[in-house]
């Protein structure tokens, strides 16, 4: 397939090679997983393979979590480097604004104003909305409007732009920010006989032939690896 796209890195060590060097620049990305399967630290490699380049990232947080949580829980990481938090990367707390009392309608609008400002402020090239289903259940029949807005807004900032959500044994990823992605990674963690063992799959992908099926995914200090071809 000929490349016509813009890309940038992942981060993410062997997924570049499995589509075609990086994420189609700009562009709306679900990741989706259960519980404990390296969501978050897979959004703080795109962050900070971006700070290493000198480009701007912003993490935005739906779960009313203090800025010293980034750095406490993934310190470990050789990836983190404190320098690049508050400078390249910038942090937002949604949490106040979805507790809020206001009808969801209201609700919309406000998440809106805050999120479309700080990107303003921070100019981002790398956006991580963590998890985007958070706004299921406050925003209730106004969800996937809202999702599908924050969706097309996100583009037009000229970001690639990853939405975390929640996976379930029966449902594989969250339906309405898959419908509006460009793209959805899904990682897995498996039980198997010797143990649980960690996948990602490139679900989809636009514009990029891209490596499919599930393939073996590990985390260590270094951060997540994909060992493409190890299934």
């Amino acid at each position: 397939m000929s490349d016509d796209f813009l890309r940038i890195t992942s981060g993410i060590r062997g997924l570049d090679d499995m589509i075609e060097g990086g994420y189609p620049f700009p562009s709306t990305l679900l990741l989706a997983g259960s519980t404990g399967c390296g969501k978050t630290t897979f959004c703080m490699q795109f962050l900070f393979a971006g700070a290493r380049k000198g480009e701007k990232g912003l993490y935005i947080t739906t779960l009313s979590e203090p800025t010293n949580w980034m750095l406490r829980f993934t310190s470990r990481f050789s990836f983190v480097k404190r320098e690049h938090i508050g400078t390249n990367i910038s942090y937002l707390d949604l949490g106040p604004y979805i507790k809020t009392k206001f009808p969801p309608e209201d609700r919309v609008e406000a998440l809106k104003k805050v999120i479309d400002e700080k990107i303003i402020e921070c100019m981002p090239q790398r956006i991580v909305i963590d998890p985007v289903t958070s706004f299921g259940g406050l925003l209730k029949d106004c969800y996937r409007e809202f999702v599908f807005d924050l969706s097309q807004s996100l583009k037009s900032w000229q970001a690639v732009s990853i939405l975390t959500g929640e996976s379930t044994w029966d449902q594989p990823y969250p339906l309405e920010p898959a419908y509006t992605s460009d793209g959805i990674i899904l990682l897995y963690n498996l039980e198997h006989q010797d143990g649980r063992r960690r996948y990602l799959e490139v679900l989809k992908m636009r514009g990029t032939d891209h490596v499919t099926g599930k393939h073996a995914m590990d985390i260590s200090q270094k951060g997540i690896s994909v060992q493409v071809g190890f299934k």
